[in-house]
């Protein structure tokens, strides 16, 4: 992350722009929403590369199902619930009930996640909402070393 640092640290106080301008959120209060659609943008790339592999060695004599990328260590997602069906919604979506349902769906899929990911996003402005997860599909996801806890640590220098 050394050459990116500035770049992801800059989006990532973009985000936490967002949030001071356009919610009601306190300055510690900045890293829950960011964080659910950080983890939703790594499990849809996780998802997309092993779904990528997958197909390409598939035969087509039986389906591919949630095991299948579950065996493979990663998150099963359905349509519904990858990042980048979020980046396609319409204008005028409900995107906050669109992302908890995300959530919802992940949780439904992958059993261990049960009422453990955030899902009050429809408390939050849809405009703010769209920039987030803007702000979200600029970072990398080929961030060398564990992305997550760096932003992690990130967030709680800046904002707890």
């Amino acid at each position: 992350m050394a050459g990116n640092n500035n770049q992801i640290e800059n989006r990532l106080w973009a985000a936490a722009d967002e949030l001071r301008a356009n919610s009601k959120l306190k300055s510690s209060e900045y890293a829950v929403p960011v964080f659910g659609l950080i983890f939703l943008r790594h499990a849809d790339h996780k998802f997309g590369t092993i779904q990528r592999e997958i197909e390409g060695k598939s035969t087509g004599r039986r389906q591919i199902g949630p095991a299948d990328y579950q065996a493979r260590g990663v998150l099963y997602l359905p349509e519904e619930a990858r990042f980048s069906s979020l980046l396609k919604l319409p204008e005028g979506a409900n995107i906050g009930q669109a992302i908890n349902d995300a959530m919802r769906a992940v949780e439904t899929e992958n059993r261990d996640l049960k009422d453990v990911l955030p899902k009050y996003f429809n408390r939050l402005e849809g405009a703010t909402l769209v920039e987030l997860l803007k702000v979200m599909a600029s970072i990398p996801m080929d961030i060398e070393g564990d992305a997550f806890g760096k932003i992690y640590e990130y967030f709680l220098g800046k904002f707890a």
